[in-house]
């Protein structure tokens, strides 16, 4: 009965999306370095771009973190402003689906060590989720969990 009660409460991609929204910030591979930056700024402040050429943001070709500018700053220096995002982005993106369960997604992100992995549906950009947003979800989730267990003991008791 537990295990039931532990399924029903397990929440999904989905459900922060539904409740922080489906806007991804984007970037075109040819703008340079020093628009990414300004555009990761802000506002709002945000920590990655979903490099985007289509025209619909809808196909993912890369994604640039200010974790991929500080670290190619170390070997360009004050030059890397004028490189191109495609010259720094990652392009081999770990993406994640809206049907995707809390816990999955936190796995991704441990083992491939993303802050950020946009979300696809039938190959299409749906959105985007950050560690913040994974971590907030699953204390909420955690919290409902205790809830239904507490209720569950002090029914049989």
């Amino acid at each position: 009965m537990l295990a039931a009660v532990a399924m029903e409460v397990q929440m999904k991609v989905s459900d922060i999306l539904r409740i922080k929204g489906d806007s991804v910030h984007t970037v075109l591979s040819w703008n340079t370095i020093g628009e990414a930056a300004t555009r990761l700024s802000g506002p709002p402040a945000i920590g990655a771009l979903v490099v985007s050429d289509d025209g619909f943001r809808e196909r993912v070709a890369g994604i640039i973190s200010e974790r991929d500018i500080v670290r190619r700053f170390a070997t360009e220096g004050a030059g890397l402003t004028r490189l191109t995002v495609a010259d720094v982005m990652t392009r081999a993106v770990v993406t994640c689906s809206p049907d995707d369960s809390i816990a999955e997604v936190m796995v991704l992100m441990n083992r491939w060590r993303h802050r950020h992995l946009p979300v696809v549906q039938n190959g299409k950009l749906c959105g985007m989720v950050s560690i913040g947003d994974v971590v907030k979800q699953r204390l909420a989730e955690m919290s409902t969990e205790t809830g239904v267990l507490r209720d569950i003991y002090i029914a049989s008791h």
